[in-house]
């Protein structure tokens, strides 16, 4: 399948809000060594674009520097080495970056099949948040069967997958989230208890669910004046996993609750990590995950599917946190 001489793509014109990210023709990628080109007929919306977008996300060493971090569509071509994929495969993948445009190169062991029944469009939704969740509370935390799970913003795109892969793997889960059509919406996916932030104070809520025992695994994007209060609800050897700073990356923290609870703390973020990492996280996926989303116990939800050209609307309504699951841009 021939590259054309030129695509559509959206940049990022200059540090910013919503309003930087412009439409612009680029030269197609070409796939590198173990890479390929995807044909790209959709891509998420998630917020590290958005970070990018301001400044605070730069994209890593080769990659683009468009943002988009996942796609789906169909290979185009296909470089050396690649082994398990063909010019005209339908997959959906993870990228470095490059997303947001009508052809997009990634290394081809980030990539997966497309699972069957759905569609492209909301295959594009699924690799950024179930490569986060997957590696950060079941790799790295261990969340096992018969242990609680919290996660903080249920109803955003990590929230979504979170609830549904805890549950489905035996976990009883507890969500956050700002309304009470958001609780509504968590336990309509499996949460156990769904808590309004806004209305209820949720630590105390926390605590009260689980008897003063707390929650064996914390997910938390929020951070800031969370942070401490994700702590004290952590059960005896807890583990929290830290993702994002919605409310800033600073705290005064008491860690006396961290040395007696015998508690982990972590973070990640899965953009620079190693070719060989994301590719063992994507094989966890295709083994675990996979058969779940084929037979409908897993779901994806999209809130609202934008243009391309519209991506800076998107980023509008990820910014303004009034979505329910995930935001996706279509290309024509």
């Amino acid at each position: 399948m021939a590259l054309p001489g030129s695509m559509t793509a959206v940049e990022i014109t200059a540090p910013g809000g919503p309003e930087v990210l412009q439409s612009a023709q680029r030269t197609p990628p070409q796939p590198g060594p173990g890479e390929v080109v995807i044909q790209v007929a959709a891509a998420g919306v998630n917020r590290p674009d958005c970070l990018q977008r301001a400044g605070g996300y730069p994209p890593p060493p080769g990659a683009s520097d468009l943002p988009g971090l996942e796609v789906a569509g169909t290979i185009a071509a296909v470089g050396d080495g690649v082994s398990g994929f063909s010019e005209g495969d339908a997959v959906c993948a993870l990228t470095p970056g490059g997303g947001y445009a009508e052809y997009c190169r990634t290394h081809a062991r980030h990539c997966l099949p497309v699972p069957q029944g759905l569609s492209l469009v909301e295959a594009a939704t699924l690799p950024e948040t179930f490569f986060t969740v997957w590696y950060n509370v079941f790799t790295r935390s261990r969340l096992t069967a018969g242990e609680t799970f919290l996660v903080h913003g249920g109803t955003s795109g990590i929230g979504v997958t979170a609830i549904q892969l805890a549950k489905v793997f035996g976990a009883t889960v507890l969500a956050t989230a700002g309304s009470d059509e958001k609780c509504d919406f968590c336990r309509g996916l499996g949460a156990d208890r769904a808590i309004n932030y806004r209305t209820e104070d949720w630590k105390a809520a926390v605590l009260e669910h689980t008897e003063k025992r707390g929650v064996d695994v914390l997910l938390d994007m929020v951070a800031g004046d969370y942070i401490q209060n994700n702590i004290d609800v952590l059960a005896t050897d807890g583990r929290y996993a830290m993702l994002a700073f919605l409310h800033g990356p600073k705290a005064e923290v008491d860690f006396t609750r961290v040395l007696i609870g015998r508690l982990t703390i972590s973070g990640s973020t899965l953009r620079p990590q190693s070719v060989e990492q994301k590719a063992a996280i994507a094989r966890d996926l295709s083994e675990h995950v996979w058969p779940l989303l084929e037979s409908g116990r897993v779901k994806t939800h999209i809130h609202q599917r934008f243009p391309l050209t519209e991506a800076a609307e998107a980023h509008a309504v990820m910014e303004s946190s009034r979505h329910i699951g995930k935001l996706v841009l279509e290309v024509a």
